[in-house]
This record gives C-alpha cells, sequence and structure tokens, in this order.
C-alpha cells in the first residue's frame, strides 16, 4: 500500500503512456483519431519531439503518406494535429465536388439523350 501510494503518480503515468502507445487510428474518421491521441497525451503528460513520431506512426498509412508528401515542414504536434484535419476536410470536399460533378454530368448526359429521343420521335412521325 505504500508503494502504491509512494509511487502512484508515476505509475499511473505510466499506465498513460502505455495508452497512449495504443491509440491508433485504424478505420476512424481523423477527427477521432486526433480526439483520442489528444486526450491521452493530456492524461499522460507526455510532451517531447517523439510525441510527434508517435502520432505519426499511429496514423493510417494513406494519411501519413499524403502529410509527407507535403513540402512544407511541422515541427510540433500541435501544427500536425491542424494539418492533419485540415488535409482530410480537403479531400473529403474535394470527393464531395466529384461526386456532385459526376451526378451533373450523368442527369444532363440522361436529359440531353431524353430531348435528342424527343426530336427523333417527331421527325419520324411527320
Amino acid at each position: 500500500m505504500n508503494l502504491k501510494r509512494e509511487f502512484g503518480g508515476r505509475y499511473n503515468k505510466i499506465i498513460k503512456i502505455a495508452e497512449l502507445k495504443k491509440v491508433e487510428q485504424e478505420n476512424r474518421i481523423i477527427e477521432e483519431f486526433v480526439q483520442e491521441f489528444r486526450r491521452t497525451v493530456r492524461e499522460s503528460e507526455y510532451k517531447r519531439r517523439p510525441l510527434v513520431e508517435e502520432f505519426k506512426r499511429k496514423m493510417n498509412r494513406v494519411m501519413r503518406w499524403k502529410i509527407m508528401k507535403l513540402e512544407c515542414s511541422l515541427w510540433n504536434i500541435e501544427q500536425w494535429y491542424e494539418r492533419v484535419v485540415n488535409l482530410n476536410r480537403y479531400w473529403k470536399e474535394s470527393k464531395r465536388k466529384e461526386e456532385k460533378l459526376r451526378n451533373r454530368r450523368k442527369s444532363g448526359n440522361l436529359s440531353l439523350r431524353m430531348n435528342m429521343l424527343a426530336n427523333t420521335s417527331e421527325v419520324q412521325w411527320q
């Protein structure tokens, strides 16, 4: 009991650091991953440059590759959080725009075909 009281604070930090090492993005959206990573970092009081390396390792491979392609250098963990969330947001927005364009083209082609069919049927009847 005395050991726990004496080393309790350090022991809790060690447990939280171990939890931090277990946090991974996997199939979650990036915002959820960043939020959990931040919470675990805050609880573990883990502050150092290796935190950035830990964060990069825990991101999914595709997101890590996209970030590494950027030509800017990110030095602290807050810059990494912000860049990852923004990059993900821009990617989702571009996907939505692509989908809208695709749908417009499909509906445009469909209405063009309908007009062509209507015009050809009128010509055939005359």
